[in-house]
């Protein structure tokens, strides 16, 4: 497979590894991105790769919840240009989206753009006609709901990141916005391990005891230093097991029960544009 620029860009934007690292990995693994993040990692690159988030080029992220505080969506409105993201009447377009899927909650992101925008025409035909206004792509990109005891949407100032969280009771708006923070902040990949795909725990391990066997670890040291890099990585990207970052003496389960004991997450969505 023939190995773009534009490929090792993305590569680079995704991970933070230098423009020959991200070739070399690319060329390794016949251009499978996936492959080529592991094979940075197990040569020691200290890779930032965004797990948890739907990356996209412009635009805004908007989250919005409803009146009852039950009910929570999330939604990525691109464009081409940080100018036209900025542009006001672009940040009403993709506030009345959002409004949009607070008011209906609709079950997929095909069915959001089925929507009426208001003027007879549908939110997928809206976005055609302002391609054609604005003369550049825009669309929809991604959309995600949740429905919880207390939900909280939190949007970060410029609307790049955003983040809804759902907490198990009632009430608890002012812990559900300081956890959506820890969210937008620390982009947790699951809520605890139990959440996390096997997959995901599998490549962990095998980065894990390779990189352990290229450190000179025998074996079967190098397996209980995967499982020790395991734990680790579920501490350090979990949301119920990361330190909670106003007060880093506790963890996000331990400010929960603190605020009521058994509260806890029951889900999260969060996106963020590169």
């Amino acid at each position: 497979m023939a190995i773009t620029a534009a490929d090792v860009n993305r590569l680079r934007k995704q991970t933070g590894a230098g423009m020959m690292d991200c070739k070399k990995a690319l060329v390794e693994s016949d251009g499978d991105f996936e492959a080529a993040i592991d094979i940075l990692r197990k040569k020691g690159q200290k890779v930032a790769a965004k797990r948890a988030d739907r990356d996209a080029s412009e635009g805004l992220v908007i989250a919005k919840s409803s009146g009852n505080g039950k009910n929570a969506v999330i939604v990525v409105v691109n464009c081409e240009t940080d100018f036209v993201a900025k542009n006001e009447d672009f940040t009403n377009f993709a506030n009345t989206i959002a409004d949009k899927a607070i008011d209906n909650l609709p079950t997929s992101l095909d069915e959001l753009k089925s929507l009426d925008y208001g003027d007879g025409n549908s939110i997928a035909d809206k976005l055609t006609e302002q391609t054609g206004v604005i003369g550049e792509k825009i669309d929809v990109s991604a959309y995600e709901k949740l429905e919880a005891g207390t939900v909280f949407a939190y949007n970060h100032p410029g609307n790049k990141v955003a983040s809804v969280v759902g907490l198990s009771e009632e009430g608890q708006s002012d812990a559900a916005k300081d956890v959506a923070m820890q969210v937008a902040a620390m982009a947790p990949i699951a809520v605890n391990e139990d959440s996390i795909p096997q997959d995901v725990i599998q490549r962990e391990l095998e980065v894990g005891k390779e990189l352990a066997i290229q450190e000179g670890k025998p074996a079967e040291m190098a397996e209980k230093i995967a499982q020790g890099r395991l734990k680790k990585f579920f501490k350090e990207s979990t949301l119920l097991h990361q330190q909670y970052i106003k007060d880093n003496k506790m963890t996000i389960q331990q400010f929960l029960d603190a605020e009521q004991k058994g509260l806890t997450v029951t889900d999260f969505k969060r996106f963020s544009l590169s």
